[in-house]
């Protein structure tokens, strides 16, 4: 049980998703935008993809189209915020983020975004001439933007604040299908054309979640160096490469995380990056929607004729009886953010 501990130690992934049969025939999903499927898709109301819709279970196999949908986020400079050091690029609020950028001197910056109903997500950045994409993920209403300044060890300084921020989503899934600062992907990502590869025999969505998920056990071996590390706080700040993880095939939990979210969201599926507890300690997980039933909330593995409780960080390095055991039915695990 020793890996099984360790396994948790800093970011764990719980792959969610639901108990069903099998492929079967599904309704639109609610205030879903369906696209022409290309790759490259700009980020607007008119060419972005909501998650596409699963296949009768009586179709060819291979019959769901596995072209990549890969959103592209923007900053046009229509709308921004801030000051000279911080601009905050607020022209697509509809689709479910906004970008920042730092251009001051300090080593570190924190921008809170708080949500409408008070949740406080989080984000750290540096001096950079890129723009990190910070998703919007608490739905229609008035948010917070607070952004601080890094002075010396533990102290910050206000560098901007706005206190009432309006949006309005085009579209619910918006926040749950682009790359964002926790997962970042392109059309031409290594990541991408992995799923479109594991996507190529699926019939509908169940599909491809249940081959991506197969894939990331098989394959991604748990660096217990790396979360040693960031456990002792070392890996401060750290973001996931998602193609990196996928070159080397190991990482820890956050990193599993965040390479399904990536392979799933480029496949249209709508993927939620939970940060939460499982127990007391700090974990990561994701919540994928599926047509049928909506955002699932039990952890199941496809054996061929019944659906089981599973976690897949867990599955890669444990026996099932271990972790079967530990995940019990869900109640473990806390949601804190969805990202």
């Amino acid at each position: 049980m020793r890996k099984l501990k360790a396994v948790f130690a800093v970011f764990c992934i719980l792959f969610i998703i639901t108990a069903l049969p099998g492929c079967s025939s599904a309704a639109a999903a609610p205030g879903s935008s369906k696209a022409s499927g290309s790759s490259g898709s700009k980020g607007s109301a008119t060419s972005a993809s909501g998650p596409k819709k699963s296949q009768s279970s009586a179709a060819k196999k291979g019959s769901r189209d596995n072209t990549p949908q890969v959103l592209v986020p923007e900053a046009p400079g229509t709308s921004v915020l801030g000051n000279d050091l911080i601009a905050l690029d607020v022209s697509n609020l509809s689709e479910g983020y906004l970008c920042a950028r730092y251009t001051g001197g300090a080593s570190r910056i924190k921008i809170f975004i708080i949500t409408p109903d008070g949740v406080k997500y989080t984000y750290d950045m540096t001096d950079t001439d890129f723009w990190s994409v910070l998703p919007l993920t608490g739905g229609d209403g008035t948010y917070q933007i607070e952004v601080y300044e890094h002075i010396e060890g533990t102290s910050y300084s206000t560098l901007y604040k706005e206190p009432a921020l309006a949006v309005t989503l085009a579209d619910e899934f918006r926040p749950f299908l682009y790359p964002n600062q926790y997962t970042w992907f392109t059309a031409d990502s290594e990541t991408v054309k992995k799923a479109a590869e594991l996507s190529k025999s699926a019939d509908c969505d169940l599909d491809v979640i249940t081959n991506v998920y197969n894939f990331t056990i098989k394959n991604i071996v748990y660096d217990e160096e790396k979360a040693r590390d960031a456990e002792s706080g070392n890996l401060t700040g750290y973001l996931p490469d998602v193609d990196q993880v996928l070159a080397s095939k190991e990482g820890i939990c956050f990193d599993y995380a965040a390479l399904m979210t990536a392979m799933l969201r480029s496949q249209g599926i709508p993927v939620k990056l939970e940060i939460g507890y499982s127990g007391e300690t700090y974990h990561a997980w994701i919540s994928a929607w599926v047509d049928e039933i909506g955002w699932v909330d039990n952890v199941i593995e496809f054996d061929g004729k019944s659906w089981t409780l599973m976690d897949p960080t867990l599955a890669a390095n444990n026996t099932a009886k271990a972790v079967k055991k530990y995940v019990g039915d869900g109640s473990n695990y806390t949601v804190k953010y969805s990202r």
